[in-house]
């Protein structure tokens, strides 16, 4: 790529924003940045890509070639396997040249008339994004309550729609994040948020009946946020307030939504426990007696703790995610090694058998289960070569049946791919998997590109999906890998806490470490290695970017968290409170002063740094756009090389990036030029 010089800011640098914390006088320069309707902002923003787009033009071709690639593997008029929920079939399908998904369901038969019941694409119509959030069927199949999202802020409105006529009810509830319909099909809990997005308020509300809207229950805990859902047996309504390390719930008869949310157990400080029904049980997922989590079952009418019997036990070595409740069966979603697992259990007897898959490294969750009475379990399968897959099982009989697997256009053949794990060793000796993926016949003696990303946060595992546009990577002789950080959750609860709080250094570390083993074994070399990371992923690409910018080539920062001290010591900004117990709380000085040691923004310095590209958008709810802004700012002023240092924001989206299919796909083809053009392959 051709140097152009730096973007000139369009307005004259402000007067330094000066702030105290702990006695220790902060100064941002680029606080200016937050100032979203200020038109300077704006042009300033308008220049950046304008900048960015430059900078890029040389690479308009390969753009183009990567986005036909993609587009080209895609069936672009596809339908999902439809499943069952009471007397209909329900899918969505996609159609070529339209943007967005469209949800129907036939009556009784699957050669029955179809019925759209959303189509995504009239709701775009005329719209830059759609974000669908809710989509929830009433009992009597006669009411959809959907929500959706025009900006990208992720401030979703519920509608409520007439599913025999297509009309609208006049219902129009703003901020709303779940739902749960009661057996009445009338009534409707739902759960809105405040001011700072966190869901904190359950309401009830009567279709029809005016003045019938009544609060349920608010959460005064600003570290809380709440949800509300329905058990698949159909008998109960569970309202969870949970934090990142605590929870308790309430249940609400569906057959009697008027009645008060009864408290299931009290909350107590490290204790979380999820809650599910069936028959003359409630089954609870709790953390009581070790991190991983056990499942117990109580009878509904006694359900006091000294009722409770074990059914699977905590496991040091295995992490239970969840549990899914069936008539006569229970699947537990457990995670060991690294990798997602299913256990089914019979409820008669207690006798239980692991789904057994052809590859040890995969990723398989449950599909759509909307049938409480049945002996079919279905699941959806994925790896790095395998393209996602579904099937159901059959529990009783330990078969699986192949469904579909998403068609992959052009030839794809998963034998010409090699999956590998390696590990590497963090300087307090754990050990630290990297997954990766590439094409055999490319693979070369010598060190060769590489994308490696990392998440690290959250207790969030970063599973091995499947990709058809990463194909435009591993066909060009690019390996993809993953270092499976700490503070993720691919090793269980311990992996997660041995990453938060006053142990995040770890991530970063580790990630270094992962780095580091790849070149001494050979896969790649410092000038052919990229790094990318999203949301917490941005940050740790940009805390290592700060501590080794000599062991990367390139980096891509997409919405990165970059800004830590600021934005954990601004209260009012969604996310911030219920995240004191993932980062901590910066109004303790333990916690600011170790903040402060890793926040990238904060420790930008005099040197040379790899080749950059950060990627946001205007509309992002979850790291407000400012955050990268002021990074590349200030990292601007600062560093000493000159590599490119690009940033990019989509003015009409919000933190996944475009809505639209067709425009992500494009987003994609973009990183990916970046990333190849750095790398020095060009076609």
């Amino acid at each position: 790529m051709r140097k152009l010089s730096h973007p000139v800011p369009p307005v004259a640098p402000r007067r330094p924003f000066s702030s105290s914390a702990h006695g220790m006088l902060r100064t941002d320069e680029y606080h200016w940045l937050r100032d979203r309707k200020s038109p300077s902002v704006r042009a300033y923003l308008h220049a950046e890509n304008a900048y960015t787009a430059a900078m890029m033009k040389p690479s308009r071709p390969l753009q183009g070639r990567l986005y036909r690639e993609m587009l080209s593997r895609i069936k672009e008029t596809d339908t999902e396997v439809p499943y069952r929920e009471g007397e209909w079939f329900y899918y969505s399908r996609t159609r070529k040249g339209r943007q967005y998904r469209i949800y129907c369901r036939r009556h009784g038969r699957l050669s029955a008339r179809e019925e759209i019941i959303l189509d995504l694409n009239l709701l775009a119509r005329g719209r830059a994004y759609l974000g669908l959030g809710t989509l929830d069927i009433s009992p009597s199949a006669g009411l959809l309550a959907y929500s959706a999202d025009y900006t990208g802020f992720r401030e979703y409105t519920l509608y409520i729609k007439n599913l025999a006529d297509g009309s609208l009810l006049p219902e129009r509830i703003a901020k709303v994040r779940s739902t749960a319909w009661a057996s009445d099909s009338r009534t409707l809990y739902y759960v809105t948020e405040d001011a700072a997005k966190r869901a904190s308020r359950v309401w009830r509300r009567v279709l029809g009946v005016a003045g019938s809207e009544a609060l349920v229950y608010e959460e005064s805990d600003e570290r809380f946020s709440v949800s509300v859902d329905r058990s698949l047996s159909g008998d109960y309504m569970f309202i969870t307030s949970a934090s990142a390390t605590t929870s308790e719930v309430r249940t609400v008869p569906a057959a009697d939504p008027l009645s008060e949310a009864r408290l299931f157990l009290p909350r107590r400080q490290d204790h979380e426990y999820y809650l599910d029904h069936g028959g003359d049980s409630f089954y609870i997922v709790t953390n009581d007696r070790g991190r991983n989590f056990r499942l117990v079952e109580v009878a509904t009418d006694a359900p006091e703790r000294a009722n409770w019997r074990e059914l699977i036990a905590h496991r040091d070595d295995v992490m239970l995610d969840g549990v899914d409740v069936f008539s006569r069966h229970l699947v537990a979603h457990e995670r060991r090694g690294g990798f997602p697992a299913l256990r089914v259990i019979r409820i008669a007897d207690g006798t239980s058998h692991e789904i057994e898959f052809p590859e040890a490294a995969h990723a398989v969750y449950g599909g759509a289960n909307a049938q409480f009475d049945t002996g079919t379990f279905r699941l959806y399968y994925e790896s790095y070569v395998t393209p996602g897959t579904v099937y159901d099982y059959d529990m009783e009989g330990r078969r699986l049946r192949l469904l579909k697997r998403k068609a992959v256009r052009g030839g794809y053949d998963s034998r010409k791919y090699r999956v590998e794990l390696v590990y590497a060793t963090a300087g307090d000796g754990a050990r630290i998997p990297v997954s990766m993926v590439y094409r055999k016949d490319l693979r070369e003696r010598r060190a060769q590109p590489m994308l490696l990303t990392g998440y690290g946060a959250y207790g969030y595992p970063l599973d091995t999906h499947f990709s058809s546009a990463r194909l435009s990577l591993l066909d060009r002789g690019v390996i993809f890998a993953v270092a499976h950080v700490r503070g993720g959750g691919e090793m269980g609860k311990r992996w997660h806490d041995e990453g938060r709080m006053l142990s995040k250094r770890n991530s970063f570390t580790d990630f270094i470490a992962c780095a580091e083993q790849l070149i001494a074994d050979g896969f790649t070399s410092p000038d052919r290695l990229a790094i990318e990371g999203g949301s917490a992923g941005g940050l740790l690409v940009g805390a290592v970017a700060n501590m080794r910018p000599e062991l990367f080539r390139a980096v891509v920062a997409d919405v990165p968290f970059v800004d830590v001290v600021n934005t954990m010591l601004d209260a009012s900004l969604p996310l911030t409170t219920g995240e004191y117990e993932e980062w901590g709380n910066p109004n303790t000085r333990q916690y600011f002063d170790y903040m402060l040691s890793y926040s990238p923004y904060d420790n930008i310095a005099a040197k040379d740094y790899p080749a950059m590209l950060v990627e946001t958008s205007l509309h992002d709810s979850q790291v407000m756009y400012w955050e990268p802004a002021k990074y590349v700012a200030r990292l601007r002023a600062h560093k000493t090389d000159v590599n490119p240092l690009l940033f990019r924001i989509n003015m009409k989206a919000g933190h996944g990036g475009s809505s639209g299919r067709y425009d992500f796909l494009k987003e994609i083809a973009f990183s990916y030029a970046f990333v190849l053009g750095t790398l020095g392959i060009t076609r």
